[in-house]
């Protein structure tokens, strides 16, 4: 017989990032609330939340509770005490499992009395050190080690995450359990005719277009999604939606370069409320990342019933299944071969949205809060 539980987390991704690691937490932390009201959950922050998407979950769960530093020194210093003196205000509560979030715990989790758990998204920080400073990488790889030994269970997001804690931080696997991410709820909802039209007009997007989702970065690669570009028969324009980084100036220049710098459309800081309205406008989404954790995006378009076409390399195939396309991370005309694929075999296209929204069932929701559950149940 499963027992009330005492859940706590770490809040301050819901509460302060807008995508990533922001979203997977506001959506744990929500979806257990839903499933679960039975149990007392409780968030952990260092000042109030203004989140409007988390507050919007706050208002919903009446079974959530916000915990800040008490007044003092904790108070002033409190980036120090979500790392030392959080470990207090845990120790008030009976029979309590603290959930770091992402990726860490409280380096004074153990003189506690709670069970812990910690979520790893990634350790893409130390598969391509070049992509990061030298100093991030340092205490990255510190919090996340100390974090691993220290949990009582690990969360990873996908099985390639769980190889690569297992291979650099030699942690048993045994200790590791697989819980794939979902995608919000937004992404599966039906939308109707004149909302599309909208939200066109709105981004002036052209009739028909590639897509690209995710921060303009190196690692993601939307450089090679330019170079295929040229090798397309039907020049399509390409949207690009994400945070705009130095990269981006180096795919501007790429793009102008090679002639096609006016099917370019890049767009920064999208409200997330329009985001899933832009999927649903696009010909073909494009993720040529050469690492990920998992890769949300990927299952936000094929709930959106757009085709996918992802890198090998990662984990890109655990997120897309089988009936999606999957080429080198360095071949643009693999690319524009995959993406041609779909605009023209339009059987296959349809088969494989088919078969991707199949695959992509065992996301939901509630398989999601069932796993996270037994896993908390169990320590």
């Amino acid at each position: 017989m499963n027992r009330t539980l005492t859940i706590a987390f770490d809040g301050k991704r819901a509460a302060n990032n807008r995508t990533g690691l922001g979203n997977y937490s506001r959506h744990i932390i929500g979806l257990l609330a839903k499933f679960f009201p039975e149990n007392r959950y409780l968030v952990f922050l260092t000042k109030e939340n203004k989140n409007q998407q988390f507050k919007e979950i706050l208002d919903q769960n009446p079974n959530i509770e916000i915990v800040l530093p008490k007044k003092g020194l904790w108070k002033k210093l409190s980036s120090l005490w979500r790392v030392f003196g959080i470990s207090k205000e845990i120790s008030e509560y009976e029979n309590i499992i603290y959930h770091g979030l992402s990726n860490e715990l409280p380096l004074t989790i153990k003189k506690t009395n709670a069970k812990s758990i910690v979520t790893i998204h990634d350790l893409i920080f130390l598969k391509f050190p070049k992509y990061y400073k030298f100093f991030d990488r340092k205490i990255y790889t510190y919090k996340f080690r100390k974090a691993c030994e220290n949990a009582d269970k690990i969360i990873a997001v996908s099985e390639c995450t769980k190889r690569d804690i297992v291979e650099i931080f030699k942690i048993s696997p045994d200790k590791i359990k697989v819980i794939y991410q979902g995608c919000d709820k937004v992404f599966k909802t039906e939308i109707s005719s004149e909302t599309l039209l909208n939200v066109k007009q709105k981004y002036n997007l052209p009739d028909r277009f590639l897509l690209n989702v995710g921060s303009i970065e190196e690692r993601k690669n939307a450089l090679l999604i330019v170079k295929a570009l040229p090798h397309l028969k039907e020049k399509l324009p390409l949207v690009i939606v994400g945070k705009r980084t130095k990269y981006t100036l180096e795919i501007e220049r790429e793009a102008e370069k090679l002639g096609v710098n006016n099917l370019l459309h890049i767009f920064d800081k999208v409200p997330f409320e329009d985001l899933a309205l832009i999927y649903h406008l696009a010909e073909v989404f494009i993720y040529p990342s050469r690492y990920e954790g998992f890769g949300i995006p990927i299952i936000e378009a094929i709930n959106c019933g757009v085709p996918v076409v992802a890198a090998t390399g990662s984990c890109l195939e655990e997120a897309g299944g089988p009936d999606c396309q999957y080429v080198n991370p360095d071949d643009e005309k693999a690319l524009s071969a995959a993406i041609e694929k779909f605009l023209y075999d339009k059987e296959f296209c349809k088969k494989s949205v088919e078969q991707s929204k199949k695959y992509v069932q065992r996301f939901s929701e509630d398989n999601q809060a069932k796993q996270l559950m037994e896993c908390y149940q169990l320590i």
